[in-house]
């Protein structure tokens, strides 16, 4: 399973995330969940990466990935970005469920 944790400030704004495990849908290499989630995070954190100005923490491994927001206030760019990695991790969530994607949102004070 992936489990996927969503960092937030008590005022709704995203400020990292941690995804870890995997999804075990298919045999390695055929994993589309896998797959798919991995490719909506990475592309993610490039795309804050290059169309904001905002910085950023990552650590990514294979088996782990880890970002968090370093700067406040967050721009709008990156909080858009963020919502709609969040939508479409619902939405993979959605189709192949539970068993392979949990999602859950953590409160933070300051990540």
């Amino acid at each position: 399973m992936i489990n996927i944790t969503i960092y937030q400030l008590q005022d709704e704004q995203y400020v990292g995330l941690r995804m870890e495990g995997h999804a075990a849908y298919a045999k390695h290499g055929k994993d589309i969940v896998c797959a798919g989630v991995s490719a909506l995070v990475i592309n993610t954190i490039n795309s804050i990466e290059s169309f904001t100005d905002d910085n950023i923490q990552t650590n990514i491994q294979p088996d782990l990935v880890t970002m968090v927001m370093k700067n406040r206030p967050i721009s709008s760019d990156a909080q858009l970005l963020l919502r709609s990695l969040v939508l479409g991790l619902k939405g993979i969530q959605g189709e192949y469920g539970n068993r392979y994607v949990k999602i859950k949102f953590k409160r933070k004070q300051e990540v």
